[in-house]
């Protein structure tokens, strides 16, 4: 039977990083080939494969060759605006494909983090400690701590300096 209440937004955002690691987990695979561009750019070496030329693609775009000139050097120089960019691509009939690619899985990321403020936390508690001669140490407190990590450092608190 399908239960009534909604999940909470830590579940929600574990889902969405699940989802999203399994895209990322495709676009790492393609991002080496696909970070290879063209000398003169996509638009201009699509163009020329097509065997289109810049009036061509003015024409289908409804703008002059002098602008679709300057498409291709903002292309080249990482200046062209995506909206514009998007036009050319389907004039040009292609895809625009953008996205973000994390460098590994939004997962992973999230329990480095999660380790490295617990590492901070134990440095701070363990130093407080040692003050008041009650020190606790040893691989059973951070066993304790690695249990406790989304309690002790939920998902709000991640990306917050707390030095």
């Amino acid at each position: 039977m399908p239960s009534n209440t909604a999940p909470n937004s830590s579940d929600a955002r574990q889902l969405a990083r699940h989802r999203l690691d399994e895209t990322g987990d495709l676009l790492r695979a393609l991002a080496p080939r696909a970070r290879v561009v063209p000398r003169g750019g996509w638009i201009s070496a699509i163009r020329q494969a097509l065997g289109m030329t810049l009036g061509d693609l003015g024409q289908r775009l409804a703008i002059s060759t002098v602008a679709v000139k300057k498409f291709e050097e903002s292309e080249r120089k990482n200046t062209i605006q995506l909206g514009s960019l998007q036009r050319v691509a389907a004039a040009l009939n292609c895809e625009l494909v953008y996205a973000l690619v994390p460098r590994e899985p939004l997962a992973e990321m999230v329990w480095k983090e999660r380790l490295r403020q617990l590492d901070n936390l134990h440095a701070r508690t363990t130093h407080h400690m040692h003050l008041e001669n009650q020190a606790i140490d040893g691989p059973a407190y951070r066993q304790y701590l690695q249990r406790e990590a989304e309690t002790l450092v939920p998902d709000h608190m991640l990306w917050k300096d707390l030095r």
